[in-house]
């Protein structure tokens, strides 16, 4: 399964909620008759999609038997996720945020920099979250990223002189 969207919390009074996107393709994933699957105590359940409209940059999105806001409340926080065999294929050079998560990450003269933990998007240029020993920053870009290769786990990057230095943070 891969994650689609967290719902943030209850909108309004009759039980929609406000999901944070974590798709290019949000139209599709929350459109009306859309099945989405949210997983609460280890319990996966499906869920469709019976209302929805984007806001601000958000989803404003009603789920069938989620009627009240006690209801909304209780998936505040809670991914919502599709199956992986439902994702559309991308184009060469593109990738879903999932495939780059666990990718080892290395500089073309072979220094270990980390494990990308995460990818934030919520800035206008995808961003590896890399730990190590720390956190590094690096832009998914491909001026840096000069290799990826998902199904090896590696991604081979040529930063900037000082940019993992300046950027590592310790926790």
């Amino acid at each position: 399964m891969v994650t689609v969207g967290r719902v943030v919390r209850p909108h309004g009074h009759r039980g929609e909620v406000v999901v944070a996107s974590e798709t290019d393709f949000g139209d599709e994933r929350f459109r009306t008759g859309a099945a989405v699957y949210g997983c609460r105590g280890g319990v996966v359940e499906p869920l469709t999609v019976v209302a929805s409209r984007e806001h601000a940059g958000r989803w404003v999105v009603g789920l069938a038997g989620v009627a009240s806001v006690e209801a909304a409340e209780a998936w505040r926080g809670h991914e919502l996720r599709v199956p992986e065999s439902t994702l559309r294929p991308l184009g060469a050079g593109a990738y879903y945020a999932h495939q780059l998560v666990g990718c080892e990450v290395v500089t073309e003269g072979g220094r270990a920099v980390g494990t990308v933990r995460r990818v934030d998007l919520a800035v206008g240029v995808p961003v590896l979250v890399i730990e190590g020993r720390g956190e590094v920053l690096v832009p998914f870009v491909d001026a840096i990223c000069r290799l990826v290769d998902v199904d090896g786990r590696r991604i081979v990057i040529d930063p900037p002189e000082g940019l993992i230095e300046l950027n590592w943070t310790t926790r």
